[in-house]
């Protein structure tokens, strides 16, 4: 049987055993609850031992299920097993578990497309630990801003709010004057607006921790915004897909299907349309791949010029592996230069914040020290 009509018939046997998914919210689609990355590392290693040993892959499944702490995963594992040895396809079991995401699903279905579903279990453990790697780094970025800020806020609030109408009304009777007055009005203003600001700030947080729309709007303004973030997350980005298409198209995959797959690795971003159109272009228009990256995909141009060079030397797939490693190494680079831009944001934000409750505190009682004195000669 061929390659296209073995896909042809798991394609057909998708569609006859996957339930229908219900209608999603466009704004607050709700969230897939995945495994622990860890968890899943474990199981893939596993599962690709195991069916190097020759065990069946029903089998490999049972077994790894059996006596696991995971009560959730040992029933998806269980549900998976059932539905293979009922003749299921792998990957069509995989996805009605609803607990794996489009990519892993994607390199299992290529994996048992080409009979080499051992590779492609052992390859998913190398890119979810990969993807844990870039995950801990960007966690570590982001957590010093969330906690700073909303904890210099809160003491700027409580300030405005607490302390400086006290400073008031220990001078009741004195008239204040320049910055002294500028002081008492916006100590009015905030004390007026605060929990407006705090409802919105908090509603504006778990928007963006909910929608996956509006996390796309703050991440596309910040990459036109700041050069730094741009070539980071597109360096992440390219390093993906790329890598993705490298492990497809070396185990046996046709180009054009390792594009659709690795397609899944950056649905979220502008990638996954381009990478359909650049995916159709080479297999119905028969142009070259370099070609259609240029056309109709936003990758670097030194993407398209060592595509055009495995192409034309035959040795695509080590230009694949040589520019995933290039733009790995790029994305290490560029955190750690993000890395000092957010640690410069971050403390310009704090200097201007802690100036405010000092300023707004101490600066009336300073400057209405002199005019007390005045007031009493």
């Amino acid at each position: 049987m061929s390659k296209s009509s073995l896909g042809s018939s798991a394609l057909n046997a998708d569609s006859k055993v996957e339930p229908k998914k219900k209608a999603q919210s466009s704004f607050f689609a709700p969230r897939v609850k995945l495994f622990k990355k860890r968890e899943l590392v474990q199981m893939f290693r596993s599962l690709a031992s195991m069916l190097r040993a020759q065990i069946s892959t029903a089998d490999a499944i049972k077994y790894y299920a059996h006596g696991h702490p995971n009560k959730n995963l040992v029933s998806a594992l269980n549900e998976i097993y059932s539905d293979v040895n009922k003749g299921v396809p792998i990957h069509a079991a995989f996805r009605r578990s609803e607990k794996f995401d489009d990519m892993t699903i994607g390199l299992i279905q290529a994996g048992g497309d080409t009979g080499q579903l051992d590779t492609a279990f052992a390859e998913l453990g190398k890119r979810i630990k990969s993807e844990m790697h870039f995950r801990k780094k960007i966690r570590k970025l982001i957590m010093m801003p969330c906690i700073v800020i909303p904890i210099l806020v809160g003491a700027f609030i409580a300030s405005q709010v607490k302390i400086v109408p006290q400073v008031e009304t220990m001078m009741a009777g004195m008239e204040p004057k320049g910055l002294v007055k500028l002081s008492f009005q916006i100590s009015h203003i905030v004390q007026a607006i605060w929990p407006l600001v705090v409802l919105i700030l908090v509603a504006t947080g778990i928007t963006i921790w909910k929608s996956t729309v509006v996390k796309n709007m703050i991440t596309n303004l910040a990459m036109a915004k700041f050069r730094v973030v741009r070539s980071m997350i597109m360096s992440l980005r390219q390093m993906t897909l790329l890598s993705t298409v490298r492990l497809l198209y070396a185990n046996g995959i046709n180009l054009a299907k390792s594009l659709r797959v690795a397609a899944n690795s950056v649905k979220k971003t502008p990638f996954y349309n381009e990478l359909q159109k650049a995916a159709d272009a080479y297999e119905k228009s028969g142009v070259p791949v370099s070609s259609a990256f240029a056309k109709y995909t936003s990758v670097d141009p030194q993407v398209v010029h060592m595509l055009a060079i495995g192409e034309r030397s035959a040795s695509l797939d080590t230009q694949l592996q040589m520019l995933s490693e290039m733009f790995e190494e790029d994305a290490d680079q560029l955190m750690d230069d993000f890395s000092q831009f957010i640690s410069l944001v971050v403390m310009i934000i704090a200097v201007m914040l802690i100036a405010g409750v000092f300023l707004g505190t101490f600066m009336p009682i300073f400057m209405m020290g002199p005019q007390m004195m005045q007031e009493a000669m």
